[in-house]
């Protein structure tokens, strides 16, 4: 285990250039829980620093011993030096510089596999600003064994640290499609037999009156306005969650939720039926 003492380590530069999004094809991870999930995953760990009071930890104990299992260097940081590139006011004292997962519309497209999924839904982020409700919207798909999900350009970064976080990990074991167009988006979900539907104040259909056993490609717009007349023009079906007591809109991660939630019931109480003949 090297140890690092000086602010200027070449390493340390590293990370905070690659907390701040100034390393493309680099990753932030932070934490405890995300940390374990990169080794359950298939991503490429590039370096590993631990804060001194980490090392005596019982859980960051059994975390390095993992880590130098599996041949990775572990770089120990001075105790005062740690927060100067940790994303969280109070770290937990690991970080691992990861290689970024390929996002690309042709790696989407070679990992789709509909049939494989208990929920037929893509999930397409239009222009989603807050990283913490699109890393929320992320676990929540994983939850409902969703078949994926895209966002559109001008969305935050699916991998910055605070959309890391609030995924709680299922960003990196998705399928996602990063910086598409959203016209391209429905193009393709056209050509895939996906039926476009977004959530609209307008719309005279609930959420529960969709058949969500029929493939869909579910789409939210913006926290801030939602989708353009131009863009509902060429989506397939609209639906509204109905709210009482005046009030007009939900949190949109929470939006998400529901919707995913109630198609997983749909398709999976036709399962348990099926199963009964």
């Amino acid at each position: 285990m090297s140890k690092i003492t000086s602010r200027e380590n070449a390493k340390l530069k590293l990370a905070r250039r690659t907390r701040d999004g100034r390393e493309q094809d680099l990753i932030f991870i932070e934490g405890l829980r995300l940390s374990e999930e990169v080794l359950r995953s298939k991503i490429k760990i590039k370096e590993v620093f631990v804060a001194e009071s980490f090392v005596e930890n019982a859980r960051g104990k059994s975390l390095i011993k993992a880590f130098q299992t599996e041949n990775h260097s572990i770089n120990e940081v001075a105790e005062k030096l740690f927060p100067t590139v940790a994303d969280t006011k109070t770290s937990q004292g690991i970080i691992l510089i990861c290689e970024k997962p390929s996002t690309s519309k042709d790696d989407f497209e070679a990992a789709f596999k509909l049939e494989n999924c208990k929920t037929p839904v893509v999930v397409l982020l239009h222009e989603i600003n807050n990283p913490s409700n699109l890393g929320a919207i992320l676990r929540t798909t994983e939850a409902v064994d969703a078949a994926g999900v895209v966002a559109t350009k001008s969305s935050a970064d699916v991998f910055s640290p605070k959309a890391l976080r609030a995924s709680m990990g299922a960003a990196l074991r998705l399928n996602i499609w990063s910086n598409a167009g959203f016209k391209e988006a429905l193009d393709w979900a056209k050509d895939k037999g996906l039926i476009a539907t977004a959530a609209d104040i307008n719309a005279e259909k609930s959420y529960t009156e969709i058949d969500w056993k029929k493939p869909r490609l579910l789409v939210f717009g913006s926290e801030a306005h939602g989708l353009s007349t131009e863009e509902f023009e060429i989506i397939d079906e609209s639906l509204i969650i109905p709210m009482e007591n005046g009030v007009e809109s939900l949190n949109l991660a929470v939006s998400c939720g529901i919707v995913l939630f109630e198609a997983r019931r749909q398709v999976s109480g036709r399962q348990k039926q099926e199963s009964v003949y």
